[in-house]
């Protein structure tokens, strides 16, 4: 059950191995929170890969680049005829129009992927940011 307030929206899924209970388009372990917490500035998709299991398809974008994070097991990465291995802790961006697919390795493949559109961005954190004197109750003293 997703929680909503004026600047926030938070929601709890469960542990990563239920996302096999997850279905997108009769796709078992993919899910994309972006309308739950009503994300506006991206889209994001949790997954969780089978084992020896695959990207049915290669595919691309018009305006998103993704962001793909591999939090758990191994695999290999497919982009523009390049393949090379993930695994936990591998990061890898790909331009909209780069074709691209996946497999997990012999255990389960964990990861987040992270869609925007591509040169959206005008600003990191460090120039976005803005600290306040308000404190949570862990910084009372």
């Amino acid at each position: 059950m997703t929680t909503t307030a004026q600047n926030y929206s938070a929601d709890h899924i469960g542990p990563f191995e239920e996302l096999l209970n997850k279905d997108f388009m009769g796709f078992h372990g993919k899910y994309f929170i972006g309308k739950e917490l009503g994300l506006t500035g991206c889209e994001v998709s949790l997954n969780r890969l089978p084992a020896g299991k695959a990207m049915p398809f290669i595919h691309s974008h018009k305006k998103n680049e993704e962001l793909y994070i591999v939090l758990r097991g191994s695999g290999m990465f497919y982009v523009d005829g390049d393949e090379f291995p993930i695994q936990e802790g591998s990061l890898v961006r790909v331009a909209p129009e780069g074709e691209r697919g996946w497999k997990a390795g012999d255990e389960d493949l964990y990861f987040i992927c992270i869609q925007a559109e591509a040169g959206s961005l005008t600003q990191a954190t460090l120039e976005d940011g803005k600290r306040h004197d308000t404190k949570a109750s862990w910084m009372q003293k």
